[in-house]
């Protein structure tokens, strides 16, 4: 059963201003309503929201996880409205990893707007996957491993991970064999799917590092590291793809010596399918990641 919105609105501006009064300031209504409000949210519920003191209102612990919930809600149905207010149509929300958004997307973005003009693009990037439940997003451009039941999922693309590294750093520190890793600083992301164990397991003749020189925890900020002539970064030659187009990076060896995964996925309710915006979005993005595709 879904509570009544104006026992939600006065929950969320309560937990917000972290005040009765204020909120019904807000609200356009009478202390007493808002109180009315969220008794009669709290009597539904069964769960005690705000702790009342001296000090003012407070969320208890089973307040403030609803809140997280409620709140990304009616942050979806605001801004539904606005649109619609506003004449926006066509719009389509998409979610990604950050990495994937600034080093991938975004330098492509543009053929996606010159192709579609009527959709209007809201993009977000987090390392949390949007709750499709909330109704907030459209797509989820997620990294990892593929374990999300009940949505649709299809893997963008086939990316091979190696040993990346500025090509003065490749020079100084004469970097010719996996051995010669071994005396210069590796760059970990800690979220990558392949890790420099697992490639020195496949490439190192039994060969592996003691320590990493630099840990991080986005890919971009390991391949930013690289460039700065700080090591050698082991990620994904397509998320770098255009720091190696302009000469910042280059494979340290040949791709023979890369592990291929496919990491990135697509992913949506299958209800979304049918909606043209996401339709168009999928066979564009299909088509950017083609091997041809620069």
């Amino acid at each position: 059963m879904i509570p009544p919105l104006a026992a939600l609105q006065a929950f969320e501006t309560i937990a917000r201003r972290k005040s009765f009064s204020l909120a019904a300031e807000e609200l356009h209504l009478t202390p007493s309503a808002v109180s009315h409000q969220v008794a009669k949210l709290e009597s539904l519920l069964n769960v005690r929201l705000f702790e009342r003191s001296a000090r003012g209102v407070e969320l208890t612990p089973a307040g403030q996880q609803y809140l997280q919930r409620v709140a990304s809600a009616l942050g979806a149905i605001n801004t539904a409205t606005e649109d619609l207010r506003h004449g926006v149509q066509d719009t389509l929300y998409v979610h990604s990893s950050p990495s994937f958004a600034s080093l991938w997307l975004m330098p492509r973005i543009a053929r996606f707007t010159e192709q579609h003009p009527h959709i209007s693009l809201v993009l977000s990037a987090s390392h949390v996957h949007s709750d499709f439940q909330l109704g907030q997003m459209d797509i989820d451009i997620r990294y990892g491993m593929p374990n999300w039941p009940h949505l649709e999922v299809e893997p963008v693309f086939t990316e091979k991970i190696l040993p990346l590294a500025s090509p003065e750093f490749i020079r100084t520190h004469a970097l010719h064999t996996p051995q010669d890793l071994l005396r210069v600083p590796l760059i970990q992301s800690g979220v990558s799917v392949v890790q420099w164990a697992d490639w020195f397991t496949r490439f190192g003749d039994g060969l592996r590092p003691e320590r990493m020189g630099l840990r991080f925890d986005r890919a971009m900020m390991s391949l930013d590291a690289a460039v700065q002539k700080l090591g050698v970064a082991l990620e994904s030659s397509s998320i770098g793809q255009s720091l190696i187009a302009t000469g910042k990076l280059q494979p340290v060896f040949e791709e023979s010596l890369s592990v291929e995964v496919q990491a990135h996925f697509l992913v949506y309710p299958a209800r979304h399918a049918s909606r043209q915006e996401v339709k168009s979005f999928v066979e564009w993005l299909r088509a950017e990641a083609q091997p041809s595709k620069g």
